[in-house]
Parts: structure tokens; C-alpha cells; sequence
């Protein structure tokens, strides 16, 4: 099924292309979500009419987004404690939700859908690089530092 997109999506394409798509992932995903329309000849015209508006609000949306990645840069470390075994296991762990949390109390709002942990949630004791993904090709990059909290 070919859709035409209403912005640019990771790992199939820019505002503006014609993709194939499989037809469950347009209608059940990039149509509802306003991500893209049926690429019918009617919204083809439809949409280079509206290009110059769209590709406004696609600028407008990775200003926003470089601003934020440096506002994360900005951050250096975060520093957590939690519980933790003797071996620095931690009892729990931390997820995406947890860092997002943390992110924001130090001052830059973050999703938990924007934060990507490439090993699932974290479970030992130590220092982290965590990945947030701000806009389809702006990230940002944040370390967070586990340690253990002191026995009374």
C-alpha cells in the first residue's frame, strides 16, 4: 500500500516520499496517527499544496529539538542512589520511565518513550550512557551514575 508522509519517520522515510508500506502498519498506525495519508491522486495535490506549511512545522519541530539536546548535553552526570546488594546488584531496576523521571527533576522534560536503553532496564551498580531520542535523527546522550545507598 502506498502512503504519502506527513513527516519524517525513522527507518522508512522524509516528509513528503511515497513508501510501500505493509496496509495494517497505514491504517492501523501512520494514518490515525495523522503520520501519513493514502497516496490517492487527490492527496498528492492535496499535499504539495500543503508542503511549504508542513516542511514550517517540520523545521519548527527540530529547532525544538536541538534546543532540548543541548539544554541534555547540558546535564553532564546523573547521579542516582538506590538499594543495592553487596555485589552492586540493585534490588529492582531502573527503566526507561525511572530515567525519564530523573531527566525532568534536573530540568529538561523527557518521554519515556524518547529514552532508549539498548540492554533493558539497568540492574547493576555503576555509570551509564543513556540514549534519548528528541526527533527522527536528534538524540541526545546522558550519563547516568548508579551508586549504592550507604547501610545505617
Amino acid at each position: 500500500m502506498e502512503v504519502i508522509l506527513l513527516e519524517k519517520i525513522r527507518n522508512l522515510g522524509a516528509l513528503g516520499e511515497q513508501v510501500k508500506v505493509k496496509p495494517g502498519y497505514a491504517r492501523n498506525f501512520l494514518i490515525p496517527q495523522g503520520k501519513a495519508v493514502y497516496a490517492t491522486k487527490d492527496n498528492v495535490v492535496k499535499f504539495e499544496q500543503r508542503r511549504v506549511q508542513l516542511e514550517k512545522v517540520a523545521a519548527e519541530r527540530l529547532q525544538k529539538a536541538l534546543a532540548r539536546q543541548e539544554a541534555i548535553h547540558a546535564l553532564a552526570v546523573i547521579t542516582v542512589t538506590v538499594k543495592a546488594g553487596e555485589e552492586g546488584k540493585l534490588f529492582g531496576s531502573i527503566g526507561a520511565r525511572d530515567i525519564a523521571e530523573l531527566v525532568t527533576k534536573a530540568g529538561c522534560a523527557v518521554e519515556k518513550r524518547e529514552v532508549r536503553l539498548s540492554e533493558g532496564a539497568l540492574r547493576h551498580v555503576g555509570e551509564y550512557e543513556v540514549i534519548i531520542d528528541l526527533d527522527g535523527d536528534v538524540a541526545a546522550s546522558v550519563k547516568l551514575h548508579i551508586m549504592p545507598e550507604a547501610h545505617a
